[in-house]
């Protein structure tokens, strides 16, 4: 067991309120919180948190780990470009052994951001459950083919495989956007989940162009017409949004469904700023990813919920459109519930241990007012002093407990990005 005490604690069951006390793991589990008792049991460790603060871990509801290798390589191109000619000739290079490598260079940066999920659609899937398992991270698996009907076997193949083979991995059906497939694999895959009576996930109205072409394709923006087929019956979401209109937005909300918001991404490629205050007030569900390294161009959840809550003031010309705290939750309760974590989302006695410590003692979280605030608007990526995943201690001030160094894990990587790019 370990024990935390001294500790302000933001559950983030209900809201973002905070609270004095203590918390205490046993395995993988949260298995108190409160005030401190009389007596107290033995434990491994004891943990004096100084008044800083314990809070669930930030969950990544969309990106592709492995694309850390095109970092500040594709810059100040639109996305069509940007795809077609700067990232998909490149990772076409790409072997089961790269996306490993890439993996676990964006595992540090995850941990040391106080991310302990990540929602990942990429290539060579077995590489990066091979990374999450021997780091200690929890992966989400995202369906990522492309193509036409033939294309769906692969996709049930890969979620029979992975989806019950780890407690810390899962799979949920996906591909990867209207725009890279045709309509036979939009059919067989929302065929594959209504007969798994599965949830499915995709790119979706990033840009105004896909948005125009898929209604000049099918009649419908790609919301409605995946609506119309049937895709959405158990659940699911889409990475972006950005170009939703009212009518989509609609869709989400009656199908229940995810809007992942990128907004780091969507502003480094021009594509836009999605109406989140709208969606917010309509009741459509929100989270938050980063998207690649090679769009954000960092894996920050800090810089998305800033970017998150700014940008709405701008695009609404309006100070007060989204409520900080609602970007502090689509990046924790939010990205959790988007994955399917829902033992991961919120910190309570019998939920999975998955939660980080912030240090409020740093100058830019000074003084304190408003809490919740505070981290969306003037916290950093420094300001986590502890990441925890599963009961076990992944990143402490500055120090990786995950198997490999941070030498070992960039002198790898260094030799592969000269092989890919050079």
């Amino acid at each position: 067991m370990i024990r935390f005490y001294n500790a302000r604690i933001m559950t983030m069951e209900q809201d973002c309120s905070v609270r004095q006390g203590e918390l205490w793991t046993d395995g993988d589990k949260i298995c108190y919180i409160g005030e401190t008792p009389a007596e107290l049991p033995a434990f491994e460790r004891e943990i004096n948190a100084e008044g800083n603060l314990l809070m669930p871990s930030f969950k990544n509801a969309h990106t592709h780990s492995a694309m850390t290798f095109l970092r500040s390589f594709a810059e100040d191109v639109p996305l069509q470009t940007w795809l077609f000619e700067k990232v998909f000739p490149y990772e076409d290079r790409l072997t089961p052994e790269d996306v490993y490598a890439f993996d676990r260079l964006a595992i540090l940066e995850y941990l040391a951001a106080g991310t302990t999920a990540f929602f990942d659609m990429y290539f060579y899937p077995d590489s990066t459950v091979q990374a999450a398992i021997e780091t200690g991270m929890r992966a989400i698996l995202c369906g990522s083919i492309n193509g036409s009907a033939k294309d769906v076997d692969r996709l049930n193949d890969q979620f029979q495989k992975f989806r019950h083979i780890h407690p810390r991995i899962g799979y949920r059906l996906g591909f990867h956007a209207e725009y890279t497939s045709d309509e036979s694999l939009h059919r067989g895959v929302a065929e594959l989940a209504q007969a798994e009576h599965e949830p499915v996930y995709t790119h979706i109205s990033e840009t105004k162009k896909e948005q125009e072409e898929c209604i000049a394709r099918h009649g419908a923006s790609p919301a409605h017409y995946f609506e119309s087929i049937g895709m959405w019956e158990y659940g699911g979401g889409g990475f972006h949004g950005v170009w939703f209109d009212e009518a989509d937005r609609a869709v989400f909300r009656r199908n229940g469904l995810w809007m992942v918001s990128c907004p780091a991404s969507n502003a480094k490629l021009a594509s836009g700023i999605a109406p989140l205050k709208e969606a917010a007030a309509e009741g459509v569900n929100l989270a938050l990813g980063t998207d690649g390294a090679a769009s954000n161009n960092a894996l920050d959840p800090f810089r998305e919920m800033y970017l998150g809550a700014v940008l709405q003031k701008l695009r609404n010309m309006d100070a007060a459109a989204i409520p900080a705290a609602s970007m502090l939750r689509a990046a924790t309760v939010g990205g959790a519930r988007a994955m399917g974590l829902h033992d991961c989302d919120a910190l309570a006695e019998g939920k999975q241990a998955d939660l980080i410590m912030i240090d409020l003692h740093a100058p830019n979280l000074q003084p304190i007012h408003h809490i919740p605030e505070s981290l969306v608007l003037n916290g950093d990526r420094c300001n986590v002093s502890l990441t925890m995943c599963a009961g076990k201690v992944l990143y402490e001030n500055g120090q990786y407990f995950i198997g490999a160094s941070p030498a070992e894990i960039l002198a790898d990587t260094e030799k592969r990005i000269a092989r890919l790019t050079g």
